[in-house]
């Protein structure tokens, strides 16, 4: 198609009308130009897509590029995925638990961008551990470990990888339409015939308003029940951190002491929620960490991938503890602002490609609901030096005031199609 049919296509949608599949191949052409990808994500950002539309798009993109067939792992092949957020260590700790199950887990991963990490950049904080898997070899582990989590290659999904590099820098990231077309691409591609997303609701999410989420993950439900996927959603908090680790090295290692049967309530409610639902039976996904199967899958993974589980993780030379100004209760605890500091310190990165340091990040010992007395410690923050630490910063996240103590689910709401 011309480019003055590209324009008139890109047009259509300004003024709000659904395009055609052929409008969309058009628009998907790798040779159509950034400028006109980038109006185009500007106009599906204002006007939306129906649900004709968001099915062509994203076969379209899967059809971009290759399509793992994981036919000869079984009926089943389980993977899921986390709309991002902070101290997500999820995949870590739901793998091996599914695998003790009996059920194969494959799943490709990304690297964490802004405030929300990577589980590629958690993995790689092992000694010897290996991502760069490829399609042979990832099969192969998944037949004889029952799990591989590998970096995705760009041969999967390419036109997701050109949109996604210009929705981060024409603010076009909080869409929808755009959001789910992104997620599930890349899952159809990856093979998995059961998935689980984990959609994050709240100020340290993607997106934060509880409305846009819950549609997020009903788009997303259908549009795999559409592809033949058994997919369920779980809408889970995302206003403080998952688990108490911030920090690729630190998480991992909280990963492990939840396998261990140590980790907090709420990462590890919501991991048996996830890997019970993978597995189709609750109850062995809880005797998988109860009897420490779980813990023995993620040490074959770990090794199978060229890791040592044994092995000490990277540590940072100061620990610097912030402690409570006053007595009372924890309020909130502010994720977003604690990915931030994170960040800071060298935990993630700004730009694609940019170094991160494995051994930095931040431990929260009071959460929203906790009680506190005036000099307990709220959180410690590992860095390089105690000059990068900004206490004040760190003490500002945690909001101590005089309401009752208690906890909150994790897990808020289940979304099948």
């Amino acid at each position: 198609m011309s480019t003055g049919a590209v324009v008139a296509a890109i047009a259509r949608k300004r003024d709000g009308h659904a395009l055609s599949r052929a409008e969309l191949a058009a628009v998907l052409d790798p040779q159509t130009p950034d400028h006109q990808l980038a109006a185009f994500l500007m106009a599906v950002v204002w006007r939306g897509m129906d649900d004709a539309e968001l099915d062509a798009l994203v076969e379209l993109m899967v059809a971009s590029g290759d399509r793992l067939d994981l036919s000869a792992l079984g009926p089943v092949v389980a993977d899921k995925h986390s709309t991002g957020g902070v101290g997500d260590k999820t995949t870590l700790v739901v793998a091996p638990l599914v695998a003790a199950c009996g059920v194969p887990v494959a799943k490709l991963s990304g690297r964490g961008l802004g405030h929300t990490g990577g589980t590629l950049d958690k993995l790689e904080a092992i000694p010897g551990m290996r991502t760069d898997l490829t399609v042979e070899a990832f099969v192969d582990q998944v037949a004889r470990v029952g799990i591989a989590v590998a970096g995705q290659s760009e041969r999967l999904v390419p036109a997701d990888g050109r949109l996604y590099a210009l929705r981060d820098v024409t603010a076009t990231v909080p869409s929808v339409p755009l959001i789910a077309a992104s997620i599930m691409s890349k899952k159809l591609a990856a093979g998995a015939s059961r998935l689980v997303l984990d959609v994050k609701v709240g100020a340290g999410a993607l997106l934060t308003d509880p409305a846009q989420t819950r549609l997020l993950a009903r788009t997303m439900a259908r549009l795999g029940h559409r592809a033949g996927i058994e997919t369920t959603c779980l809408l889970s908090r995302m206003d403080e951190p998952l688990g108490c680790a911030i920090g690729n090295a630190l998480e991992v290692a909280e990963a492990v002491a939840t396998l261990g049967g140590d980790g907090p309530p709420d990462l590890t409610e919501l991991c048996l929620t996830a890997a019970g639902l993978l597995a189709h039976d609750p109850e062995s996904a809880a005797a998988a960490l109860a009897s420490g199967a779980g813990l023995n899958a993620y040490r074959r993974w770990i090794a199978a991938q060229g890791g040592d589980p044994d092995a000490p993780l990277p540590q940072a030379p100061a620990r610097v503890g912030v402690a409570a100004a006053r007595s009372g209760v924890v309020e909130s605890c502010d994720a977003r602002g604690l990915a931030d500091l994170a960040m800071a310190l060298g935990a993630g990165r700004v730009r694609k490609g940019d170094p991160i340091d494995p051994a930095v990040g931040i431990v929260v010992h009071r959460k929203t609901g906790d009680p506190v007395a005036a000099g307990d410690t709220l959180a410690t923050v590992h860095a390089r030096s105690e000059d990068a630490v900004d206490r004040a910063a760190v003490a500002a996240c945690f909001a101590i005031g005089d309401g009752p103590a208690g906890s909150r689910p994790v897990v808020l709401e289940v979304i099948r199609a």
